[in-house]
């Protein structure tokens, strides 16, 4: 299983346009806030084959998309969140507490723009940095890969544009 985990695209979309292109074909893609307005779009270039999960960021004035979700990919629970509510800007301990209370094995969050990767205690803690607007040294574009092996087991790459 191919999942792509993007966040912070804030409607400039060429880039993501082009990682859904070269990566394709995606079992899922995962939005993890602050699409602007680009959710029907984004629907399409996943392409009907691809499960869609977005939620909601501090930008995505006018959309009704969820504030965050819970779904089960394999043998994982996962938490899908901007991460705004849980100051992530500060640190990750909110989100980890709030993840653990819950009984998450992976949280996903976006809003920093910048690309996170940490295992606190067996849980998976990512951010995968933002397609548009990066903010961490260098300021290059970045999204995350997580596929899924046959035995079951989870594996994330890194990737810069």
């Amino acid at each position: 299983m191919k999942i792509l985990i993007v966040s912070d695209t804030h409607r400039k979309d060429e880039n993501l346009q082009r990682v859904i292109a070269e990566n394709a074909p995606l079992d899922m893609l995962i939005h993890l806030g602050d699409s602007e307005g680009s959710e029907g779009k984004i629907a399409g270039w996943a392409g009907e084959d691809c499960e869609l999960h977005m939620v909601l960021g501090n930008n995505d004035f006018f959309s009704d998309l969820d504030r965050e979700k819970e779904l089960k990919i394999g043998q994982y629970r996962v938490l899908l969140t901007h991460g705004h509510y849980y100051n992530v800007s500060l640190g990750v301990e909110r989100l980890e507490q709030e993840a653990r209370e819950r009984n998450i094995d992976i949280a996903m969050y976006g809003h920093t723009h910048r690309p996170f990767y940490e295992v606190h205690n067996g849980m998976i803690i990512l951010n995968p940095g933002s397609l548009s607007y990066p903010r961490q040294e260098g300021r290059r574009p970045s999204y995350m890969l997580m596929e899924i092996d046959e035995e079951g087991e989870a594996h994330f790459t890194l990737n810069f544009l």
